[in-house]
């Protein structure tokens, strides 16, 4: 772990105390806590986008097969457990 200052706001400092008191963990600790959830939040917002991005990249391409043929052969066939 690093050592990292910030600044915060008085209304942040008086908030964030009485958060850590409540919870009975340290105002480091919550801090890290938050920063985590921004940077996963992040993350999914990323994947989001690039899921986004790639829907229907293949819409014009005519040399795929019929995905719907293939299922419905497939569900005719049955797995092979069956």
């Amino acid at each position: 772990m690093e050592r990292t200052q910030i600044y915060l706001t008085g209304k942040e400092r008086k908030i964030l105390k009485a958060m850590a008191a409540r919870l009975g963990r340290s105002r480091s600790a919550l801090i890290r806590e938050a920063v985590d959830r921004y940077i996963e939040r992040d993350q999914e917002r990323s994947r989001l986008d690039f899921l986004r991005q790639a829907r229907g990249i293949w819409a014009t391409r005519d040399d795929l097969p019929d995905f719907e043929e293939v299922r419905r052969e497939l569900d005719r066939i049955g797995s092979p457990s069956d």
